[in-house]
């Protein structure tokens, strides 16, 4: 797939407002919010932080993975509880974990072609409520009691019942496991460590890194532009304002008690150095860059190209690799002009076998067609806040997320270019460059 370069559009495309709601893990402080809470309350606040009128807004893209029973078309439920017009379309999209970045780029594709001035793009998960499903079984006497036509037909039914039936289906592993390769996510890290000689002491020190970086970032209020507090379901009573999942206190000794989950014999990823199954949303507010500078809006930054790349489905998690490489290729662009770098926590092995991959000659021979290297991925430009490991990874939000971090750092620290990217389930990888002037 070609990139998209903001360049060779009409117009380029600016990021007027972000905001997300504080991430918590599953099972957590918003486990009993709903996916449509959650992107309503990210939606509101970057309306709000914005100022702007609902009624100027031309179109409402959201990502989301596990798609709500009640809400299908999620997008479309989150804008009208927002107060946008009946009249304001809206829809979903859903690229597994760059959902969330299918929906910015739906905006670009728009906003650049003229389509539209401004749009509401963004992603919202609640994996605390992706539900247990029945087996065939089950399923099977349920229809047939609903269609037995007297109580002596469902009672010889309910007589076939067998307590294995009983058994539920986890929806959340299996929309983690790819049906190509047959692994789920964590064996696909696993496949990465052995690839790139990664030791489980080295994912641990990652992992603490991540947040003890985050915890830093808490204190020092860097989060404070990014997240907005907002009213826990359901009964209204408490406003979550922070994080839930950042460890103050973590350590190497806390996380070598952990057993390897994917790999129980000769593993090393464990649930101490992979990112926590969370619950979250982040919205965005996108501009024609003439819009934003004509209404006197802050621009925190625009878009200067994106592009999504395919990979191997049982190393998916080097598709930051191969999407990058394939942007910064079309843009004309040397790595070392990127200043900053956010690139998703799935697997702490897998953020370090893109690290080893960045800086190989022979892996951008064999596998990129290049004929060297991208260039060092420094620890000391990558992920400065901390990342998924501590912050979680809300599957159809987290793509959003890595944008809104990255523009506000960008800002903090006055810098022009940064690119977000990530892997995605199933074998992809996502890929933005953001500038500010």
């Amino acid at each position: 797939m070609k990139a998209w370069i903001g360049k060779t559009q009409k117009t380029r495309v600016a990021v007027v407002s972000g905001v997300r709601t504080p991430f918590a893990k599953a099972g957590a402080k918003l486990k009993n919010c709903s996916a449509v809470h959650l992107g309503v309350s990210a939606v509101r606040e970057t309306m709000a932080r914005a100022e702007w009128d609902y009624n100027k807004v031309d179109e409402v893209v959201m990502g989301n993975a596990g798609t709500p029973a009640d809400a299908a078309n999620i997008s479309r439920v989150i804008s009208l509880r927002s107060g946008f017009s009946e009249s304001v379309p809206a829809y979903t999209v859903h690229r597994n974990c760059a959902s969330a970045m299918e929906a910015i780029a739906q905006g670009c594709l728009k906003i650049g072609a003229g389509l539209a001035e401004t749009m509401v793009v963004g992603g919202t998960e609640s994996m605390s409520n992706m539900p247990l499903i029945f087996g065939d079984e089950m399923k099977e006497l349920f229809a047939t009691l609903n269609f037995s036509k007297s109580n002596v037909e469902k009672l010889e039914k309910i007589t076939q019942f067998r307590p294995q039936w009983l058994k539920p289906i986890v929806s959340i592993m299996e929309g983690l496991t790819d049906p190509i390769s047959g692994l789920n996510m964590g064996q696909t890290a696993e496949i990465l460590a052995r690839d790139f000689h990664i030791t489980r002491t080295e994912q641990d020190a990652f992992a603490v890194r991540s947040h003890q970086r985050t915890v830093e970032a808490q204190h020092a209020g860097r989060f404070k532009d990014e997240v907005a507090p907002m009213v826990v379901e359901p009964d209204y009573s408490e406003i979550l304002e922070t994080d839930v999942g950042p460890r103050e206190g973590q350590s190497m000794e806390s996380l070598a008690k952990l057993k390897p989950f994917f790999d129980r014999e000769n593993g090393t990823v464990t649930p101490g150095n992979a990112c926590p199954i969370t619950d979250g949303a982040v919205a965005l507010l996108l501009m024609s860059e003439e819009k934003a500078k004509a209404e006197g809006k802050e621009i925190l930054g625009t878009i200067s190209g994106f592009t999504f790349s395919g990979c191997e489905p049982k190393r998916m998690g080097m598709g930051p690799i191969y999407s990058s490489a394939a942007l910064l290729d079309e843009l004309g662009m040397d790595f070392s002009e990127v200043e900053l770098v956010e690139l998703n926590e799935a697997f702490a092995a897998q953020v370090l076998a893109n690290q080893k991959a960045w800086g190989s000659d022979k892996y951008a021979q064999e596998k990129l067609g290049r004929k060297k290297a991208l260039g060092e991925l420094k620890d000391e430009i990558l992920n400065v806040n901390g990342g998924a490991i501590a912050l979680g990874h809300p599957v159809g939000a987290t793509g959003a997320r890595l944008v809104v971090t990255l523009l506000n750092e960008m800002k903090r620290r006055k810098v022009h270019k940064g690119l977000a990217t990530l892997c995605i389930g199933g074998g992809q990888g996502a890929a933005f460059l953001l500038e500010r002037n």
